[in-house]
């Protein structure tokens, strides 16, 4: 196959469960760097909060799932207004329409809803060149970036950081792994409470809202993603904070189906930063890491967070992309 030679194709609706594995295969052809599978899928997509407007649509060829879009309501930024899509193409079948077509479609059906603005994401890596290309056709702009970087703990002496650990634990801050702080009734409700006070300080370049306390842990702590062992907590144990509880930071890692890991959250609460709690969970979680034999992790920051990108090279993670955050002003189009 090549992608000049012209197909004909329809569009339809995502049937479930059947068209999740088609799906997935649409979608880590799409975008290598960031494989997954038909169980997450349909994991991320019954754990999408239901009281928030999603749809999406496919683009079938010959009987074969060949491209896949979606969009809906933003619920890291909520506004009525504001959605926020991604879609792919099989590679074999670009050139022939199906993005514009899947494109128009989505739009379409928020605009009905009085869309306002779309955002989506985008690299600057080799595979994303005609996606970005297709946004900026369509008058999507790079309204912000955030740096990709990875390390593999195998290349990292964490003996180095023996002192760091020792003067947390002087220090009177405990780590405690997600797991086994799992048997506590509150830690759910400490963990969303301080996750929320956390972000309050991450510039992510948008005015972030609050999800509600069962989606939030169904779509962090409940996602199978997550490395509960490798995700620690930094614990105050004379603290009893009412929101909070003893809990003054915490640092998370997942787990890519292909074998890498990638760091979800990390933070402490202001009165104990500038004290190395975070860098001391980081560095906690990569020994956890090697201890079983190693491994890869990757990380995002915000160009504005030049502390924790200042931690993080410190700690030995090389920048290797950006990610862009592509924003459509629909009343400009």
């Amino acid at each position: 196959m090549t992608p000049s030679t012209p197909r004909n194709f329809t569009l339809r609706e995502f049937r479930k469960p059947q068209d999740y594995a088609a799906v997935a295969d649409v979608l880590n052809a799409s975008n290598p760097s960031w494989p997954l599978t038909p169980e997450l899928l349909q994991t991320w997509d019954e754990s999408r909060d239901p009281a928030l407007f999603y749809t999406e649509v496919l683009a079938e060829c010959g009987g074969r799932v060949v491209g896949a879009g979606g969009i809906g309501h933003d619920d890291f930024a909520f506004e009525e207004w504001r959605y926020g899509g991604q879609m792919g193409v099989h590679p074999d079948f670009r050139g022939q329409g199906i993005g514009t077509a899947l494109h128009d479609e989505l739009l379409r059906r928020v605009k009905e809803r009085g869309a306002r603005e779309i955002r989506t994401m985008s690299s600057d890596e080799q595979s994303d060149a005609p996606g970005r290309a297709f946004l900026e056709k369509r008058g999507y702009v790079a309204a912000w970036e955030r740096y990709e970087s990875r390390l593999n703990t195998v290349d990292v002496d964490l003996s180095r950081f023996d002192d760091l650990l020792a003067a947390v634990a002087a220090d009177g801050v405990e780590f405690r792994s997600l797991t086994e702080l799992k048997a506590n009734p509150d830690r759910d409700r400490w963990l969303y409470e301080l996750d929320w006070e956390l972000f309050q300080d991450v510039p992510m370049g948008m005015t972030l809202t609050r999800r509600p306390l069962e989606a939030w842990v169904k779509q962090e702590l409940d996602d199978p993603t997550l490395a509960p062992d490798l995700s620690f907590v930094a614990i105050r144990p004379e603290l009893n904070d009412p929101l909070t509880g003893p809990y003054i930071g915490y640092s998370t890692l997942g787990r890519n189906p292909s074998g890498f890991y990638y760091i979800g959250m990390t933070g402490v609460k202001r009165a104990d930063r500038g004290k190395g709690i975070a860098k001391a969970l980081k560095v906690a979680a990569m020994r956890g890491l090697n201890a079983l034999d190693g491994g890869e992790i990757r990380t995002f920051n915000d160009p504005p967070n030049v502390a924790m990108i200042g931690m993080n090279t410190a700690l030995g993670f090389k920048r290797t992309s950006t990610r862009y955050r592509y924003e459509l002003r629909l009343e400009e189009v």
